[in-house]
Parts: structure tokens; C-alpha cells; sequence
């Protein structure tokens, strides 16, 4: 069995395949196009798509195909068979640089908020050179930016690959002025964990709310959860070992740097964590991880469970976004050194997160904005919907220091002492880690954890790169023209702290004193994705991405559309559901058990033995049953009064205000019920066989 060294990256046409495979011209060429952004040149493609073909037969692909993302969060991809005819009957497998360049794709039935109509089919991907080819059962995938007819971004890469670039710029304005001449590009980097549950596939296929929703709709909590916190890096059991065993294979085959596997906070919920990477790279890689999570856990007798919240009353998942950036010289930017107080380089770009963060809270909040995340905001287990920054307490008290005008001596470095002498010593770190922040800085990086598990990372990173670019184009503006620079980056530095200090809290963000002092300091509660989405169309964000030529605004329009328009029809789809669960499993079932009992009663009272116990019991459900048929009747109505002609923003209103309340009043009454009903005629597996049945 190959070592790992020899496994990873098998099935990708990465740098050393073409280093091997290449002629030494071709490979600089292609080298100019990924690290300086350059254009390719058509017989540079040419000779790249044929080396490309050829590993991909060697390595047992009979079809290529234009990887991509659109706007619903999944990956696409349309499959074409390398052969071509030739006279007499005979194929020969080919592959030119046209076809790996560009591609033809329908447009039609994919999401595009207004972009093109329905007539207008035609759509085109274009291959990103920085992301590496891969093969995946048995196809050669390239992953491709995709546009409309009209040059429109359909996808979530070409607005991503437009914020790198727009904070490259900005970037390497500001290195400039350090005189950090040798830094030519500056490049985020992003690794995203991600947490997922695993159920038993047996028990998956008997609840219709997991098959059309991805979570439940109805389910009682267990007389335990995770209330002794056991499952938490807690021991993995053997057929959850053995999917993550598999899973990294897969994974690293596709050149996924997957590190770190764990047990997380629920029962069933785990999670796998990668080494960081490019951003878009670390997007597609995410996608990947995705994919591949579902198909391993299938060979495993399991489904991956992706939804924010498919429990409700444990802990829901989310993904924490890693973001940096580093200079093409290797050079991390968010890395504070020993002395972080003395760096001037350092405190200016970490002022930089901190104004974007501040002005552009709105946005941080929409790219995070989905049904799912709803769920999962606010709980015990994610931020909460405000937006705010942890720094910790070395970096805030510099911060105090320098806005006060006075100086910082550091913080004494100590060690751990842990009163075991044989155990060794080690250096104390100056700051806590805040689990409870939106957007916390960890060391040499700052950790978005408002993702939701099943979303594209693309749409925060998108955000995340362009309100840095903003404020790196706004100060180099500023030191550009300034006649002292060194008094002008002090006086700016100090400027941006205490204009956006309000941002920045230490402390406990789950807290109810944080809500009233995040109200007081003026920064915004967009408690779900109805408020947030329409946040794109404020007139400074429009002229935010315009100015960055990231996104237009009718692009802006469409992903606030098709985001509110999902949502509307997200929530649809569980209410028709629990619809659908209430009148064929539950109230039948019920009864059913209803009339046992009363049978039951009717035999012990005729041979003269009361029990009370039946006729209370009886009384119970008989009532509760009753409540359910009217919580039934309540969200049928409430359905079927949706207004018939409405904007996407007054369909996604109306689902939240009216279809979200009878939804949770039927899941109410459902759940007494299963509380009260004998387990052998509850129609479909509860949160005890869910969640605990994976060993």
C-alpha cells in the first residue's frame, strides 16, 4: 500500500505533474498566468490541454468536464467523452486548448436572479489556471469560472477571484510604502472547518423531514444530549473511524490538506479541519470535502448530515473561516511578531480588518445569511447574528495604549505552570481564545465562525477581501500623499482605533448585557436572512463592489434575490413536509395508539379494575391530538394564502412572519405527543436512535 507521501495529490495535475510533463517554456508561461495574473497565451493552453489528457487516460478518465460553482451553493459539472470520429468508424481521444479554456454551458435552469431570462440559455466557463485539475470517478474536472452571454458572473468564483485581486492591489500599494519592494503580491488564504453530523443510513431513509430538508422537523429531546460534555474530542467509535479513515484518503487524492479530525460538542457530530491554502483553492477544496463526505459516509451504511441546525436542542454546525493574507515572498501580514506594539506594518493592516469589519458589519451578516443559519445563529453553540471582533487583551491594550498617546512596555512572556514537575514547560500565551466571537483574532489570523456547515465559503471570503481592499485603498490614498509618513501612518492608525473601537469586545458575546452594549454602541442585530439579504442593496455597498469592479449591481440584485427566493422556498418545503408527516404518520399513528388504549380501559373497567392511569393518559393524547389536527389546519392555511404575485424580499417576509410560527406551533404539539405515545407506534426513528446509534 502506497505511504501518504505517495498517495496525496494522486489525482491532480498539480505543479510537479507539470513540471514532470511540460516543456520548460510552457510550464514558465503557465507559471507567468498563475502567479502574476497574467494572460494566457491560446498555444501555451494548447500544449497544456494535451499534457493534461494524457495523464488524465493514464490515470483512468474516459471523460473532462468544466467544474464549477453556481449561485446555488453545489457544484455542476456537464461531462464530455475525450473521442472524436474518425473515417472509417474508427475514435481517437483528444483535447484541445479551446476546450480547456472555455466551455458551453445551459444557463437555463440554473439560478441567476434576474440576470438573463429563461430563453437565454447560453452560458460559458472559463478555466481558473490557479486552481488545479482533478479527477474524480473517472472524469478530469476543471474547476472554471462561469458567466452569462452578456460577461455577468453566474458563480461564486469569479466574484471571488475579483476580490483577490482587488485586495492584491490595495495590498501591495501599502508594502510599497514600507518599502517592501520585493512583495509583488498579496494573496488571502483561507482554511475552513467543517463540522457535520453521521447517522445511520437505515434510520435516514424512514424520516422524510432528513430526505427533503437535510434536518428534522419534529423531534423530542433525549433524556440526554450533551449536557456531560463526553463526546466532545471524546474517543471515536470504530465505524466513525473508519469513515474518517476513508475520507481522508479520498481526500487527500484530490490534494485536500485535510489535518485534524475530532469528535465535536453533539452526539453524531464531528468535524475535519484543513491546513490553509489560496482562497479560491481552499473554496474548491471545500466543495470538494463536501461532496466527498456524502459519498464515503454512503459506502459506510451512513448519511453526512450538512445542515446548520438538524437537531433541534444540541448543538448545531457551522464553519470557522480562517482568513490571512501572505506576500509572494512567504511573509504572513496578519502575524504580529514578538513585539506587535512595534510594528507598525502589522498594526496597520490589523486597523484595516478592523474599520472593514466595523463599516461593513451588514455584509459580514448577509454572506452568512441562508434558512439553515437562522437556526444556528445566536444558539449556544454559534455567534450570535451582531457582528463583532475579538482581538484579546495584549492587542486591545495596545491598541488603548496608542489611542491614549501612551506607551506599552508588553506583557511579561510566562510559563504554564501546571504543578507537575515530570510534565514539561511551556510558554503561556498572551491571549485567551474567544468561542463565543463572530470574527476572532487567533494568533495570526482572524476566524470567521458565522458560516453555516452547508454553504459555499466563497460568498464571506468575497466580503471578507473586498472591505480590506476598501480600507487599504482608503489609508494608501491617505500615506500616499502624506509629507511626513511616519507622523501621517501614527496619526492614522490612532484615527481608525478610535473611530471603530466600538467593534472590538472581549468578552462574553451569548450574554444578554452584550445585546443592550451592542445597542448602545450602535452596531447592527440582522437576526435572519430576511433583514440581512437586502443589505447588498445598500447605496454604499453598491458603490463598495463597483469601485473594486467585484460585483455590479445587478449582480449584487440577483444574489439578494435567488438568497431570499431560496430561503422562501427553503421554508416551503419543510412546511409541506411536516404537512405531509402530520397527516400520513403522526395523527395516524396516534389515534392508532389512542384506540389501543381506550380498548384497553374499556376491558379493565368491565372486569371491574379502574385505572385512572389509562383514562388520564387517553385524555392526553385525545386532547393533544386534537391540537395537532388544528396546528395541521393552521399551516395549511397559512400556505395556502401565500400572496400569489410578490418580490422575492415580500415572499421570503411572509414565509418568516407567517409560515415560520405555525411551523414551530405544529412541531410543538407533535413533539408532546411523541413524549406520550408508545414508542412502538411512533411512525419514524427518534433523536435516541439518531443520535446514538453510530457506534
Amino acid at each position: 500500500m502506497p505511504g501518504l507521501e505517495d498517495l496525496f495529490g494522486i489525482n491532480v495535475f498539480n505543479d510537479s505533474v507539470m513540471r514532470q510533463r511540460l516543456p520548460k517554456e510552457t510550464y514558465k508561461a503557465l507559471h507567468k498566468t498563475i502567479d502574476e495574473g497574467r494572460r494566457l497565451d491560446p498555444e501555451v493552453a494548447s500544449v497544456v490541454a494535451n499534457a493534461m489528457k494524457d495523464w488524465a487516460l493514464e490515470r483512468g478518465a474516459t471523460h473532462y468536464t468544466h467544474w464549477f460553482q453556481p449561485l446555488n451553493s453545489v457544484t455542476a459539472e456537464k461531462h464530455d467523452a475525450f473521442i472524436s470520429p474518425m473515417p472509417g468508424g474508427a475514435v481517437i481521444q483528444e483535447f484541445s486548448g479551446k476546450e480547456l479554456v472555455r466551455g458551453e454551458a445551459d444557463a437555463s435552469s440554473l439560478p441567476n436572479g434576474g440576470l438573463r431570462s429563461t430563453f437565454e440559455a447560453r452560458g460559458y466557463t472559463a478555466w481558473d489556471p490557479t486552481s488545479y485539475a482533478f479527477i474524480k470517478d473517472h472524469v478530469l474536472c476543471i474547476p472554471t469560472a462561469y458567466c452569462s452571454y452578456g460577461g455577468e458572473a453566474l458563480d461564486k468564483k469569479t466574484p471571488l477571484l475579483r476580490s483577490m485581486e482587488a485586495l492584491n492591489k490595495q495590498a501591495v500599494r501599502i508594502l510599497r510604502l514600507f518599502g517592501r519592494l520585493d512583495a509583488t503580491r498579496v494573496t488571502p488564504t483561507v482554511g475552513p472547518e467543517q463540522e457535520y453530523f453521521l447517522v445511520d443510513k437505515g434510520l435516514f431513509d424512514r424520516r422524510s423531514d432528513l430526505i427533503f430538508a437535510g434536518r428534522t422537523l419534529f423531534g423530542s429531546k433525549p433524556p440526554k444530549g450533551q449536557e456531560l460534555g463526553d463526546h466532545f474530542f471524546g474517543t471515536i467509535q470504530a465505524r466513525v473511524q473508519a469513515f474518517m479513515a476513508d475520507l481522508n484518503e479520498e481526500l487527500w487524492k484530490l490534494g485536500v490538506l485535510a489535518k485534524t479530525e475530532h469528535n465535536e460538542t453533539a452526539p453524531a457530530q464531528h468535524e475535519m479541519a484543513p491546513i490553509y491554502a489560496i482562497a479560491n483553492v481552499a473554496c474548491d477544496h471545500n466543495q470538494i470535502t463536501m461532496e466527498m463526505m456524502k459519498k464515503v459516509a454512503s459506502r459506510h451504511n451512513l448519511v453526512c448530515l450538512l445542515a446548520e441546525k438538524p437537531f433541534e436542542g444540541v448543538n448545531g454546525s457551522g464553519k470557522h473561516n480562517n482568513w490571512s493574507m501572505f506576500t509572494n515572498t512567504g511573509h504572513n501580514l496578519l502575524d504580529p511578531g514578538d513585539s506587535p506594539h512595534e510594528s507598525a506594518q502589522f498594526l496597520l493592516f490589523l486597523a484595516s480588518v478592523i474599520k472593514a469589519v466595523d463599516e461593513y458589519q451588514d455584509l459580514l451578516r448577509a454572506s452568512v445569511a441562508s434558512a439553515g443559519n437562522d437556526h444556528r445563529l445566536g444558539g449556544c453553540e454559534a455567534p450570535p447574528a451582531i457582528i463583532s471582533i475579538f482581538l484579546g487583551d495584549e492587542l486591545t491594550e495596545i491598541l488603548e495604549a496608542l489611542e491614549a498617546g501612551a506607551s506599552y512596555s508588553g506583557r511579561e512572556k510566562k510559563d504554564m505552570t501546571i504543578g507537575v514537575d515530570v510534565l514539561p514547560k511551556f510558554p503561556r500565551d498572551t491571549t485567551d481564545r474567544n468561542r463565543t466571537s463572530p470574527f476572532a483574532f487567533t494568533g495570526n489570523k482572524f476566524e470567521f465562525r458565522s458560516l453555516g456547515s452547508s454553504a459555499s465559503v466563497s460568498d464571506a471570503n468575497v466580503v471578507i477581501n473586498t472591505i480590506v481592499a476598501e480600507s487599504l485603498r482608503q489609508f494608501a490614498d491617505e500615506l500616499e500623499n502624506a509629507a511626513d509618513f511616519r507622523s501621517a501612518l501614527h496619526d492614522l492608525i490612532v484615527r481608525t482605533i478610535h473611530d471603530h473601537k466600538r467593534i472590538i469586545f472581549n468578552g462574553n458575546n451569548y450574554s444578554e448585557e452584550w445585546v443592550r452594549e451592542a445597542e448602545k454602541r450602535g452596531l447592527l442585530s440582522l437576526p435572519s436572512t430576511v433583514e440581512a439579504l437586502p443589505c447588498y442593496m445598500a447605496e454604499k455597498n453598491i458603490r463598495l463592489f463597483g469601485i473594486h469592479q467585484v460585483l455590479s449591481e445587478s449582480e449584487l440584485r440577483s444574489r439578494r434575490d435567488i438568497g431570499l427566493d431560496s430561503y422562501a422556498k427553503m421554508i416551503n418545503i419543510e412546511a409541506e413536509t411536516m404537512l405531509m408527516m402530520s397527516r400520513r404518520q403522526i395523527l395516524p399513528s396516534v389515534l392508532a395508539y389512542a384506540g389501543k388504549l381506550a380498548e384497553t380501559h374499556n376491558r379493565v373497567r368491565e372486569a371491574s379494575v379502574p385505572l385512572a392511569c389509562t383514562n388520564g393518559l387517553l385524555s392526553e393524547l385525545c386532547g393533544e391530538a386534537d391540537k395537532l389536527s388544528d396546528c395541521i389546519d393552521a399551516l395549511s392555511d397559512a400556505l395556502s394564502r401565500k400572496p400569489a404575485e410578490s418580490t422575492p424580499e415580500s415572499a421570503a417576509s411572509y414565509m418568516r412572519n407567517r409560515v415560520l410560527p405555525a411551523m414551530a406551533a405544529l412541531r410543538a404539539s407533535a413533539d408532546h405527543l411523541e413524549r406520550i405515545t408508545d414508542r412502538s407506534y411512533w411512525p419514524f426513528p427518534t433523536y435516541d436512535e439518531l443520535l446514538f446509534s453510530v457506534r
